[in-house]
C-alpha cells in the first residue's frame, strides 16, 4: 500500500497482528434478569431472527422501505406533468398515497404525528390538483385555507417556490439566485461547490441550470388560494441590516440578480456546458444520480432543459432509476397506491441486519450470513469519487448506502459494514480480510482535522452554504457528527486499533461532545437516544471503563427519560424544542438503541434494562417483527425526516440478543 490515509501524510492503519480472529467476534457469555424476562427475550430472539431471515433477498441483500413525506410523490407528479410523461394510473395512486397522509386538519406533515408544514402542504395540495381534486372540496378547501392563514406560498421554502415557478405559479424574478458560473469557483473561495455536503451538491448543480434557463411550462389552472392577495403574490420584505450576515447574503442574492439580467454570454454558455457534463459524469450505473431521488429529479429536467431529448440514453435512464423509486402497495379497498422513496438502503440494511443477526446467536458461518458478507463484498467501491477532491492521494476502499452510488461512498456504511463482516466466518478470509483493510484505511483517510468523522467528506465545515437564501431546505455542509465518528472508533476497536493515536484523538472528540445531560446529538438518527447508543457502546469498545464519568452520567441520562411503559422513544421536535430532548412515544428502534448502550455499559441486571427488554418481548407481533409508524431516521435534522421500515427489525433483534448472550467483541486483543 503506497497511499496515504488522508493526504496529510499518516501512514495507513498497520495490519492486526499475528493470531487475531478477524472473522468472528469473540461474545461474552450472559445471564442476564429475570428467568421470565429471558426466556421472553429467548423467544422473541427466535420470532425475529426467522422474520428476518424470510426478508432476505435471493443475492443476500435486505432492504425495507424508505418512507421520508409526501413532497417526493407531489415532486414525481410535477416533474411528469412538466416533461408530458404523466399517466392516469400513476397520477391517480399518488394521489391516493397523498390523501392517505393529509392530516384531519387538512395539511400535511413531515413525519409520522408531527405539526402540519407549510411547504409540504402546498405542493400536496399543488399535486392533488394536478391529480382532479376540486379546489373546493372540503379537503382541499381547509388545506388552502390553512396555507393562506401561513402566509401563502410566499412563506413556503425556496424549493416549494421552484416547482410553481416552473409552472407560471410564482416568479423567478421573486427566487433567490445560485447561477451555473459557482462550477469555477476555485477550491479554496468560500461557496465553490465543494464547500457544500455531497447532497447539496448534487441538487444545486443542476438547479443552477434550471435557474439560469427559467422555463415555464402552461399551468392547467390558477393558485390564487394558496396567495394571502393574490394580487401581490410576493411582497416586498425589509433587509436584514447590512453589518449582519444574513444582510450580507442578501445583498450578495441581489447582485446575483443583476447578473442574471446581464450575464457575461460566453460565460454563462461554458458554464451550462460545464455543469451538464458535470451531470452526466456522475449519473450512476443504474442511471440515477447518487442514488437518491431529488438529484436525479433535477438533473432530469436540466438535461432536458439543455437539449436532450427523452429518448436520450442519459435521460431514458434516469427516469427509468426514478421509476425505481416507486414502492406500489393497496389500499383498503384494492386500489393501487403509489408511494415514492426518496432513497433506497440496502446496503445500510444488509449490514445492520448482518449485526442483527450474528448478535442473536446465529452462527458466523450460517449461509445467510455468507451470502449478504458476499453480496457487501461485491459492492465495494473501488474507484476514486467526489471525495478525492479533498483527499486526492487517498486510495478508495468505502461503501455507499445505496445499489448503486459509486461516486459518493460514506463513511458511516463503510465502518457499518467492516462491524458486519467481523461477525462472519467467511470461506474466503484472506477476500474478506483485504476488503476491510482498504476499507479501514479509506474510512480512516476521511478524518476531519478536529479528529472526527462527517459522513461523506473531510472538513467539509464552511460556515458560508447554509447562509444563503438559496439553501432553506435543510442542511448543506456535512461537519463531523458524533454517530459517525462512534462508528468509525468502534471498527478501529474492533479490528485491534484501539489504541491507534486516531482512535484515541476519536475517542477523545466523542468525549469532549457529551452534552451536559449526559446524551450525545444524532445527527442521522433521532436523536439524542440515536447518538447515545452509538458513542456509549464504541467508548466501552475502545477501552473506557464502565465506570467512566461519561458512561454514568449516559447511563442516568437513560434512566431519567426513559417512559413509564418500560420503552424509550424521542420526538424529532427534539432538534429545534430541548422539551422534546428523550421524550416522546416508545418505539422499538429507539428502545433498542437506549439498550444497546445501557448493556454496553454493564447495566444488563438492572431493573432499568429489565423493563426495556420487557417492553420489546410485549409490543413484538406475531410474525416476530415490531410496528413503528414513528420516524426514528434523519436526513437533516428536523427538515428531513425518514422511517426506515428495517430499523423496527434489526435494533430489537441486535438489542435482545446482547442482552441474551452478552456483548459482541467483549474480548477483542489489542495490536501489540
Amino acid at each position: 500500500m503506497t497511499a496515504t490515509t488522508d493526504g496529510t501524510g499518516e501512514s495507513p492503519l498497520p495490519e492486526a497482528e499475528a493470531g487475531h480472529s478477524t472473522t468472528v467476534p469473540a461474545t461474552a457469555t450472559a445471564a442476564p434478569g429475570a428467568p421470565k424476562t429471558r426466556e421472553a427475550a429467548a423467544r422473541a430472539v427466535t420470532l425475529a431472527t426467522e422474520h428476518l431471515l424470510a426478508r432476505q433477498d435471493a443475492a443476500g441483500w435486505w432492504k425495507g422501505d424508505l418512507e421520508t413525506n409526501v413532497t417526493m410523490d407531489a415532486e414525481d407528479l410535477l416533474l411528469r406533468r412538466f416533461l408530458g410523461v404523466d399517466d392516469e394510473r400513476t397520477t391517480a395512486a399518488a394521489a391516493r398515497f397523498i390523501r392517505s397522509r393529509q392530516r384531519p386538519d387538512g395539511t400535511w406533515a413531515t413525519f409520522h404525528g408531527g405539526p402540519a408544514e407549510l411547504s409540504a402542504t402546498v405542493e400536496a395540495y399543488t399535486a392533488l390538483r394536478l391529480a382532479g381534486d376540486a379546489p373546493d372540496a372540503p379537503h382541499m378547501a381547509a388545506a388552502s385555507a390553512w396555507v393562506r392563514a401561513q402566509g401563502g406560498v410566499a412563506a413556503a421554502r425556496v424549493f416549494t417556490r421552484i416547482w410553481l415557478a416552473l409552472f407560471g405559479w410564482w416568479r423567478w424574478e421573486d427566487l433567490p439566485e445560485l447561477p451555473p458560473e459557482i462550477m469555477y469557483l476555485p477550491k479554496w473561495v468560500p461557496l465553490n461547490l465543494y464547500d457544500f455536503g455531497q447532497w447539496a451538491r448534487q441538487t444545486i448543480v443542476p438547479l443552477t441550470v434550471v435557474s439560469a434557463l427559467r422555463p415555464v411550462r402552461p399551468a392547467p389552472f390558477a393558485l390564487d388560494e394558496l396567495h394571502t392577495d393574490p394580487r401581490r403574490p410576493a411582497p416586498p420584505r425589509p433587509l436584514a441590516p447590512a453589518t449582519s450576515w444574513d444582510g450580507v447574503f442578501q445583498r450578495l442574492d441581489k447582485a446575483l440578480h443583476v447578473y442574471h439580467r446581464l450575464p457575461v454570454a460566453p460565460l454563462r454558455r461554458a458554464a451550462l456546458r460545464s455543469a451538464a457534463r458535470w451531470i452526466v459524469e456522475r449519473q450512476e450505473n443504474d442511471g440515477c444520480w447518487g442514488g437518491i431521488q431529488p438529484p436525479a429529479v433535477y438533473s432530469v429536467i436540466a438535461l432536458h432543459l439543455l437539449g436532450y431529448d427523452l429518448r436520450h440514453p442519459v435521460l431514458r435512464a434516469g427516469l427509468e432509476s426514478l421509476d425505481r423509486f416507486a414502492v406500489w402497495d393497496e389500499d383498503e379497498d384494492g386500489a393501487p397506491v403509489r408511494m415514492i422513496e426518496a432513497c433506497q438502503s440496502p446496503v445500510w440494511d444488509t449490514c445492520l441486519a448482518t449485526t442483527a443477526l450474528a448478535d442473536a446467536g446465529l452462527p458466523p458461518d450460517h449461509p445467510a450470513l455468507v451470502k449478504a458478507a458476499d453480496w457487501m463484498l461485491d459492492e465495494q467501491i473501488l474507484r476514486p469519487g467526489d471525495w478525492t477532491v479533498k483527499r486526492p492521494h487517498l486510495a478508495p476502499g468505502g461503501w455507499a448506502f445505496e445499489f448503486e452510488n459509486d461516486a459518493y461512498p460514506d463513511i458511516d456504511d463503510t465502518a457499518e459494514v467492516v462491524l458486519a463482516l467481523k461477525r462472519v466466518r467467511h470461506p474466503d478470509p484472506e477476500r474478506m480480510e483485504k476488503a476491510i483493510r482498504r476499507a479501514a484505511n479509506w474510512a480512516v483517510g476521511m478524518r476531519s482535522r478536529n479528529g472526527a468523522w462527517g459522513a461523506f467528506d473531510a472538513d467539509n465545515t464552511s460556515p458560508f452554504p447554509n447562509r444563503l437564501p438559496f439553501c432553506d431546505f435543510g442542511e448543506v455542509i456535512d461537519p463531523p457528527s458524533a454517530d459517525v465518528t462512534a462508528h468509525v472508533v468502534e471498527m478501529l476497536a474492533v479490528l485491534g486499533k484501539r489504541h491507534d493515536p486516531r482512535a484515541r484523538r476519536g475517542v477523545e472528540w466523542l468525549l469532549g461532545e457529551q452534552e451536559e445531560c449526559g446524551a450525545w446529538f444524532g445527527r442521522w438518527g433521532v436523536n439524542y437516544v440515536y447518538g447515545t447508543g452509538s458513542v456509549v457502546p464504541a467508548l466501552v469498545v475502545s477501552g473506557i471503563p464502565v465506570s467512566h464519568p461519561a458512561i454514568r452520567r449516559a447511563v442516568t441520562w437513560l434512566g431519567e427519560v426513559q417512559n413509564p411503559d418500560g420503552g424509550w422513544g424521542e420526538d424529532l421536535r427534539s432538534y429545534r424544542d430541548p422539551e422534546w430532548i428523550g421524550r416522546g412515544a416508545s418505539t422499538a428502534s429507539q428502545t433498542a438503541w437506549a439498550l444497546m448502550a445501557l448493556l454496553a455499559a454493564g447495566e444488563r441486571e438492572s431493573a432499568v434494562v429489565e423493563r426495556g427488554v420487557t417492553w420489546l418481548t410485549d409490543t413484538q407481533r406475531e410474525d416476530g417483527s415490531w410496528d413503528e409508524p414513528y420516524f426514528t431516521g434523519t436526513g437533516f435534522p428536523w427538515d428531513f425526516s425518514i422511517n426506515y421500515h428495517l430499523y423496527r427489525q434489526v435494533f430489537p433483534l441486535t438489542a435482545l440478543g446482547r442482552y441474551l448472550h452478552g456483548e459482541p467483541f467483549a474480548e477483542t486483543p489489542l495490536e501489540g
